[in-house]
């Protein structure tokens, strides 16, 4: 037996802490820095097992750029139980050190930074590929990536829009959505400012701000005709259930138009009244959704705190307004998974990736590993 394997007494904390897998996305990116300062951080305020995935030899460097210290235990992810790894990971931190997972191949370590690369694609999507695994076996609780990028994937052969459509591709699910969500202590100022100018009646409890899309990684040209009634009724569904999820009562949800002005009565456009509106009939008795509304009003409407949650009809009418609300603080959650996957909803940032540490924020990164040991927690009680 080795020295991995041999008992020991894990305090209450430890046991009973959500295991979050944290992948260093794209090695040439900021991805790796990232994971480090975030496991070195005390701001997370949250207790949890940390297991890194990724090239050990990456993240040292990255550690070392930051002047940073991360001692790591190498784990084999093989024939292994998900209770003995469990315990391994844990193991590792009484040790103070950080289990690491690594999936890369051996050259990964040579990823030259700031460049996009064939073999930078394939080290993200590895990782990502085993983070599911993971997950889906039990062995980790949730999964937290680092940003990789489209190009340097399609270099490696790995033909998808992103991480969302790799991991509902492996959980095997069609009906899924990219969330962005901005926690309320990053939308509280802006929120505040805006209420005390406009109106003096006490705001309902507050859960942040969530937008998911119907569409997402496509060109703008091809998104009317991948708006169906259903794909509508989908995203309202699995907003619906998110902030069920995260213990908001009111579940308020609005539905944006794909059209300006809601498409002024179809001078501007029919799919309001062909796609959009039979989509919220569809689910309109179990959910509590409005719309469509204009995209401009629905949002001011929302930090006005008239709704929970927004379904946006494609990428930029969702992230626009969240990204310059809180574009640090603000987190992506994947939405119709068997499994919790978080990130930060910034890119690779090869701008200033291994070369301007000063500028490298872990902002999103801790508050997406925040969310991912909320959601755990609260998976965990639904089960006992």
């Amino acid at each position: 037996m080795d020295s991995a394997d041999s008992p020991s007494k894990h305090n209450s904390t430890a046991a009973n802490s959500p295991l979050l897998a944290l992948t260093m996305g794209d090695p040439a990116g900021v991805g790796p820095e990232l994971l480090c300062m975030a496991v070195q951080s005390r701001m997370l305020r949250e207790p949890f097992l940390p297991l890194l995935i990724g090239s050990p030899q990456v993240l040292q460097r990255a550690a070392a750029l930051h002047d940073l210290s991360i001692p790591m235990t190498l784990l084999d992810f093989n024939n292994i139980s998900s209770e003995k790894f469990r315990r391994r990971v844990a193991d590792a931190a009484e040790r103070n050190t950080i289990a690491c997972c690594n999936p890369t191949h051996p050259g990964t370590a040579e990823t030259p930074p700031g460049v996009i690369s064939a073999a930078g694609g394939d080290a993200a999507f590895r990782c990502l590929d085993l983070a599911a695994q993971l997950a889906l076996s039990g062995h980790a609780d949730a999964i937290v990536t680092a940003p990789l990028i489209k190009e340097a994937l399609h270099l490696a052969g790995h033909h998808y829009p992103g991480h969302t459509e790799i991991l509902a591709e492996r959980c095997g699910v069609r009906e899924f959505a990219m969330m962005l969500h901005l926690p309320e202590t990053a939308l509280a100022p802006l929120r505040s400012l805006i209420v005390n100018r406009t109106t003096s009646a006490p705001l309902p409890k507050a859960h942040g701000l969530s937008i998911a899309h119907v569409t997402l990684h496509t060109s703008v040209a091809t998104v009317p005709a991948l708006l169906t009634p259903d794909t509508v009724a989908a995203a309202v569904r699995l907003m619906h259930e998110f902030l069920g999820s995260i213990g908001c009562p009111r579940r308020a949800i609005a539905v944006c138009a794909l059209n300006p002005h809601g498409g002024e009565h179809g001078l501007f456009g029919d799919e309001e009244s062909r796609i959009i509106e039979p989509g919220i009939a569809a689910v309109h008795e179990n959910c509590n959704v409005h719309g469509p509304l204009p995209a401009d009003t629905a949002v001011r409407r929302a930090v006005l705190g008239e709704f929970d949650g927004i379904v946006a009809m494609y990428h930029d009418q969702g992230h626009i307004p969240v990204k310059l609300i809180g574009f640090d603080a603000a987190i992506n959650i994947t939405l119709g998974l068997p499994i919790i996957r978080t990130s930060p909803t910034h890119g690779t940032a090869f701008d200033i990736a291994w070369k301007q540490p000063q500028r490298v924020n872990p902002a999103g990164f801790l508050e997406a590993m925040r969310m991912a040991c909320r959601m755990s927690r609260e998976t965990a009680e639904t089960c006992l």
